[in-house]
């Protein structure tokens, strides 16, 4: 590890009260990574903790997923995504309050963006759907420590955003020198997720610089760039990142390709959008 990223590391673990996960979703890492575990004892363990056995239920249920009939069990939602997209999810719906918190729009934009790179990844040889999904869910994570645990240094983030017209990403450079994508890496690592999540984590902004999950940060970055272009939730600023060309070409999809997954994506956004507003009167 070079001494800068090490520099990053320490800054990072200085920051006080980083997001750590429940003991049900460390007992569940752990008893995920054991092939003798089954979907009936990873489904008990989880059921034990009822705030995030009914978020689990209640998004895997929603028009995210799109199952054809209404999944009342935790153990069937492990045998339908299996156990490394259930343990992401888990730790995904224990963040959910954190990214109420934080920015606001932050979970819709993240909703969005896990939507999206399930579509994409869906035209992508190599790239599970279900995973993506959750990669695009995590990738801002690390916005929420910026903006709940460094609260003077995210006033002046906001500051330079509008003095300078620049995303989220470049005001953290120059006020933190360090980004969301530092720290949202170190708490994928800390929470021993796999690499394929990892690397979209801490390299959604700069795909090319993923070493062994390349085209799962391209559809991540590319996922990111088409939820912040058709303005669904917010990333914590108004501007639209750039397209990272080496990722567009790596993904190797057409133009025909493209205009399907935006009108894919609109239709699902609409359908998620129309839900929430349904949840929320009731």
């Amino acid at each position: 590890m070079d001494m800068e990223k090490e520099k990053i590391r320490r800054k990072v673990k200085s920051i006080k009260s980083l997001p750590t996960l429940p003991a049900v979703a460390m007992k569940v890492s752990k008893m995920a990574e054991n092939d003798k575990t089954s979907a009936n004892q990873l489904g008990k363990i989880i059921s034990t903790d009822q705030a995030i056995s009914g978020r689990l239920l209640r998004l895997v249920n929603s028009s995210f997923y799109g199952f054809p009939g209404r999944i009342s069990s935790i153990s069937s939602a492990i045998v339908l995504l299996g156990f490394d997209v259930v343990k992401s999810l888990i730790i995904s719906v224990s963040v959910f309050e954190m990214m109420e918190k934080g920015i606001i729009g932050l979970w819709e934009h993240s909703l969005g963006c896990a939507i999206a790179s399930r579509i994409i990844a869906k035209r992508i040889k190599d790239c599970d759907p279900e995973e993506l999904s959750v990669a695009g869910l995590l990738h801002d994570i690390g916005k929420i420590v910026v903006s709940i645990q460094l609260t003077e240094n995210y006033e002046d983030i906001k500051k330079l955003i509008k003095e300078k017209k620049i995303i989220f990403y470049e005001a953290e450079k120059e006020v933190l020198k360090f980004t969301h994508e530092d720290i949202g890496g170190w708490l994928a690592e800390s929470w021993n997720l796999p690499v394929s999540l990892q690397e979209p984590v801490l390299c959604h902004h700069q795909p090319t610089k993923a070493q062994s999950a390349k085209l799962q940060t391209s559809v991540v970055h590319l996922a990111n760039f088409l939820v912040r272009s058709v303005g669904f939730g917010s990333g914590g600023d108004p501007w639209v990142p750039k397209l990272n060309r080496k990722a567009w070409d790596l993904l190797g999809l057409s133009f025909q390709d493209l205009e399907e997954i935006i009108r894919e994506l609109g239709d699902e956004l609409e359908s998620v959008e129309a839900n929430t507003l349904c949840e929320s009167a009731d």
